[in-house]
């Protein structure tokens, strides 16, 4: 200890602050891999065949798979997801009520994206009349979901909402329906439908765990260096008095 005489402030600093910086670090790094195995099974899902919706019910894991559906809009009771940017520009995303005809149940079907440039003015949207044939994607959040303010029931329609959970809205209308969300693919029935998977990709993750894993060495060097220069204070402070 001749040689390196920290203190017991340091020390106690270092002692609460590297086990966090370094958790901190480890935890980005379990992000970027939730986030690289989330892609993978998106890219899989991707190429797999689309499923009917009675067999998207039997499958194991329905997540990001492709649906086949054959009915019909509900334009009456249609959600407004608030706050959504494309480009820069402030917009929902429609959602609505589908029946799927060979199942017999309902599906809340998000068909994309409106910009809402004017808060006083409601969007515009049209809902297309008739039978259809479409092509949707079963979504599956990331993460858990944070509602705040979310309508509640018996508001008025088109109901403008921060999250959307199909459970709830087919509670309310007294329909047997899917709990999943399923994204509307490119067509004539879709809006603005580019979709990010996730926010922030793995890479931003690493980057975030190397600026920790550099703050833990940083404050190791420093703590080395602080010990260091205390005990050559000490001992030069010995040699003079001697």
């Amino acid at each position: 200890m001749a040689h390196f005489r920290p203190g017991w402030l340091p020390s106690l600093l270092v002692l609460a602050l590297l086990p966090l910086l370094i958790g901190l670090g480890c935890w980005q790094l379990q992000r970027a891999e939730d986030k690289r195995a989330l892609l993978a099974e998106q890219a899989a899902q991707a190429q797999a065949p689309a499923l009917s919706l009675l067999e998207l019910e039997s499958a194991g894991r329905p997540a990001f798979r492709r649906v086949r559906l054959a009915g019909h809009f509900d334009g009456r009771h249609s959600l407004l997801l608030d706050n959504r940017l494309r480009g820069g520009r402030v917009g929902v995303e429609l959602l609505q009520p589908f029946f799927d005809r060979s199942s017999a149940r309902w599906v809340l079907l998000n068909r994309g994206w409106l910009p809402w440039p004017d808060r006083r003015t409601p969007p515009a949207f049209e809902t297309p009349d008739g039978e259809l044939q479409l092509l949707a994607t079963v979504y599956r959040s990331p993460g858990s979901r944070f509602l705040l303010g979310a309508a509640a029931p018996g508001e008025g329609w088109p109901r403008l909402v921060n999250a959307a959970d199909a459970a709830v809205l087919w509670d309310e209308l007294g329909r047997a329906g899917l709990a999943d969300e399923l994204r509307l693919q490119p067509g004539p029935a879709s809006y603005v439908g580019d979709w990010p998977l996730v926010a922030m990709g793995p890479e931003k993750h690493l980057g975030y765990a190397v600026q920790w894993f550099a703050l833990a060495a940083t404050l190791l060097g420093l703590f080395v260096w602080f010990g260091v220069q205390q005990a050559r204070e000490v001992r030069d402070g010995l040699h003079s008095d001697t």
